[in-house]
């Protein structure tokens, strides 16, 4: 953990930890958010689902990611707590529920409130994955679907006073992630490319792959740079968890090539899955990123490890 971040951050970590991408059967009724500024226009609120970010200003409110419909009422109070100008935009970072689960309720709420258009962005294999999504796997409500789809390798807009760039991560935590930059306010949105304090969930079923996973790591490392002795400078929301700066993201991909490394060396000597599980490869990580509420545990990890490398079947 990154001493220097101000403690009102830190006591957000128990509040924000990983949450599986499914709602099913959850109950919400006790649901507090947590809303903390991170810096220059943009703030954090953290919840039951994936952090959301929020960009306020003269033009109006973006936000990062929804959580879940149940919370849309809430994530609203807290918005308005923070602006009463329009909703303009609604990213989705990819395409997971406890991420896009509140699309919907969230834009029927802003509807009755604001003359000026909502729109939703998402790169187009997220909305892709919304509409089709793995087998067994409910598709998400069409009036939740990201209305402006991109392709390209980034897209880039100006909204309150700050250039706001997108940047598209291929096979990473998914096949339609998205690095969210806020020039201007010197801050970036990950959506679950970064999960500190937690091993990552890498979606094979969505197209993730490690190895895409650690270039999405190495971008968001391009794009952030650190104030005296490697502390503050860009502040990063990461998908759950509280709010970094890059030292704590070079941690975290470091983590990640050290286990690749070791897993393909295993590989390489002809060991078995059950082999390289059986080794414990992670275990001087596993105190920092597993708990008894972590949605990925160590084996299954290196299992998504393997498979990337291998590239055996989801």
């Amino acid at each position: 953990m990154n001493n220097a971040l101000p403690v009102y951050w830190v006591a957000l970590a128990a509040a924000a930890v990983a949450a599986p991408p499914c709602a099913a059967q959850q109950d919400f009724s006790g649901v507090e958010l947590s809303v903390l500024p991170v810096q220059g226009n943009v703030y954090m609120i953290a919840g039951a689902g994936g952090n959301i970010s929020v960009q306020v200003g003269d033009e109006g409110v973006l936000v990062v990611d929804t959580q879940f419909a149940p919370l849309a009422p809430k994530i609203m109070a807290e918005i308005r707590k923070l602006s009463h100008g329009p909703v303009r935009f609604i990213i989705n970072t990819h395409a997971h529920a406890d991420h896009v689960g509140g699309n919907a309720a969230l834009a029927e709420l802003i509807k009755p409130t604001s003359l000026e258009p909502l729109q939703m962005i998402a790169h187009e294999n997220a909305l892709a994955r919304l509409s089709n999504p793995p087998s067994g796997e409910a598709a998400t409500p069409a009036g939740g679907l990201p209305g402006d789809s991109y392709f390209t390798p980034t897209k880039d807009f100006h909204f309150n006073g700050e250039a706001v760039f997108l940047y598209h991560a291929p096979s990473a935590h998914t096949d339609g992630d998205t690095i969210v930059l806020f020039r201007e306010s010197d801050v970036v949105s990950t959506g679950d490319l970064f999960t500190p304090g937690s091993y990552p969930f890498i979606d094979r079923a969505r197209g993730g792959s490690v190895q895409g996973l650690i270039a999405g790591l190495n971008q968001i490392l391009h794009l952030t740079v650190p104030a005296k002795t490697q502390e503050r400078g860009t502040y990063v929301i990461p998908g759950h968890g509280r709010i970094c700066d890059e030292a704590d993201v070079v941690e975290f991909r470091d983590m990640i090539v050290v286990v690749r490394d070791r897993v393909a060396d295993m590989i390489a000597r002809g060991s078995t899955l059950r082999q390289i599980q059986a080794a414990r490869l992670t275990l001087d990580y596993d105190t920092e990123y597993v708990d008894a509420d972590s949605f990925v545990t160590a084996a299954e990890f290196v299992e998504a490890v393997h498979a990337s490398l291998t590239g055996a079947a989801p």
